[in-house]
């Protein structure tokens, strides 16, 4: 019989562990290669123009790794825009999916291709489209709310979730109430949620519900879909409402609404130029204005077993021919116990130039304004499911802009500090990679172009990494990451598309 030298007690204790111990051990899974992410380099490696016209024919964009194929929003044309990007160095144009309304929107899972598609009436109810994208034929069409704005599919592929803005029409007399359009795919049907049963509540937390006459359920604008990592809930941003809502997808319920709060710019993390009448570029100061945070894109990302929501904090107000709340810094009426020295604050060269809303700001309801708010966070944000802040990026994005491409900063198609008086670099754009064991976010800036990123392995410590930008792209509009087990080349990839300059660039991650 042959014998076995003693097993050291270490070796026995680490056997009674699972896989999933021992990865909760390392801090990755065991089989993943360590990197470090500073050492990661962005290659821009392909590219393509989409379109011939002046602005707007490529917006999102969504890949299917069963057949390489990447589908581009292209509103313009009324269509989604298809390219073979089997060899992202040299993508190829295929035919395209002709649509009989304007897509918002796309979204992939496991060869569907789920398209938001607005009515021609922009005030009447839209719908999803879903494809085969192997055939590029239609499998089905749902129904969905008012302007389906933005669609995504859940991790597991049961659901497609749909944030239907529900805007009014140009002389707002048309009010359609926001909603979010789920379907369940298993069972082919749709649920559209909608938010009367908040009729008559107050939100809080600096919640926005301001639209002439309307309800709650007509004010709400859902804009941006995120899916937890187990398809259990969907988080929606309400963008001009400065909120959040969260959907059940097991029972098919909106189950909480909330506001964001507000920044405030007094404080010295939170410094701004204000003014792009200044003539000086980069000009941080500190001001008595508190900023809605207004979040475009959300994400969900599950780090270290824990979830969080990280938004990009764009703004933005409403400014219709029968209804608009902006107003110049200059232009209000300022509380003088609020303000004392508000003669000096509305000169152009300080406060005066910063858009900012009538909606809110009259707190004592005299005529006078005693605060001002701005539209946007000029940041992104991470949070906690329940809406709670983790950590939010402060000024970091203005002054990073301001030291790697002065040239660029608060840039308005190619107009240096120009945006200064409005959202800054307009963080619009939020999705997150893994790469080994670290988490990284992007950050799309709509104003001064490229992408910021991130390491958030730690979210409440994020370590900025690099600004990855091409200055031929004009205003990234979406972000979409590719992870090697899925890419084309076996690398991982992100790929930008730029409504403005109608470019998407495709960059390697090494």
């Amino acid at each position: 019989m042959k014998k076995f030298k003693s097993i050291p007690l270490i070796l026995i204790a680490l056997a009674t562990f699972s896989c999933e111990k021992l990865e909760d051990l390392v801090g990755h899974p065991i089989d993943e290669e360590v990197v470090d992410p500073s050492n990661l380099t962005f290659t821009r490696i392909g590219g393509f123009t989409n379109g011939t016209g002046d602005e707007g024919f490529a917006e999102i964009s969504a890949f299917d790794a069963k057949t390489g194929k990447l589908f581009v929003v292209n509103p313009v044309e009324s269509e989604v825009s298809v390219w073979d990007i089997s060899e992202p160095t040299i993508p190829a144009k295929q035919a395209s999916i002709a649509l009989s309304g304007t897509p918002n929107s796309v979204a992939v899972h496991d060869g569907l291709l789920a398209i938001a598609v607005e009515n021609d009436n922009k005030q009447a109810d839209g719908t999803i489209e879903v494809y085969e994208t192997a055939t590029m034929t239609l499998e089905t069409s749902y129904p969905a709310g008012a302007l389906p704005d933005m669609v995504a599919f859940s991790p597991n592929g049961k659901y497609i979730i749909s944030a239907n803005e529900g805007e009014p029409n140009d002389d707002y007399t048309v009010d359609p109430e926001g909603s979010i359009s789920v379907i369940d795919l298993e069972k082919n049907e749709v649920n559209t949620l909608f938010f009367t049963n908040y009729n008559g509540q107050t939100i809080g937390n600096d919640f926005r519900v301001f639209g002439p006459g309307a309800s709650v359920a007509q004010d709400i604008e859902p804009e941006y879909v995120a899916v937890s990592d187990d398809s259990k809930y969907a988080y929606i941003s309400l963008q001009e409402n400065n909120g959040m809502a969260v959907v059940d997808l097991t029972s098919m319920t909106l189950t909480d609404v909330f506001g964001l709060g507000v920044k405030d710019h007094s404080l010295t993390e939170n410094a701004m130029d204000a003014s792009n009448k200044d003539d000086i570029v980069g000009n941080f100061k500190t001001w008595p204005v508190l900023g809605f945070y207004m979040p475009d894109a959300i994400t969900y990302a599950k780090i270290d077993g824990a979830g969080y929501i990280i938004s990009a904090n764009e703004g933005d107000s409403r400014d219709y021919d029968g209804y608009s709340e902006e107003v110049r810094v200059e232009d209000l009426e300022l509380d003088a116990t609020a303000f004392p020295n508000a003669e000096e604050l509305q000169t152009e060269e300080n406060l005066g130039r910063l858009k900012t809303t009538t909606a809110n700001g009259d707190t004592d309801g005299d005529g006078d304004f005693d605060k001002i708010y701005s539209y946007g966070a000029r940041s992104f944000t991470i949070w906690s499911p329940q809406g709670q802040i983790v950590y939010d990026s402060g000024d970091e994005i203005g002054r990073k802009t301001l030291e790697i491409a002065p040239a660029l900063f608060n840039n308005d198609e190619g107009e240096v500090d120009d945006r200064s008086d409005d959202k800054g670099a307009e963080p619009e754009s939020v999705t997150t990679l893994k790469v080994g064991g670290s988490t990284l976010l992007f950050v799309g800036l709509e104003r001064t172009g490229g992408a910021f990123v991130y390491d958030i392995s730690s979210p409440s410590a994020p370590v900025f990494l690099k600004w990855v930008f091409n200055t031929q792209d004009v205003a990234p509009e979406g972000l979409l990451t590719i992870p090697a087990e899925e890419s084309p080349n076996g690398e991982n990839l992100l790929v930008i598309t730029n409504e403005v300059s109608n470019t998407v660039s495709i960059y390697e991650i090494k």
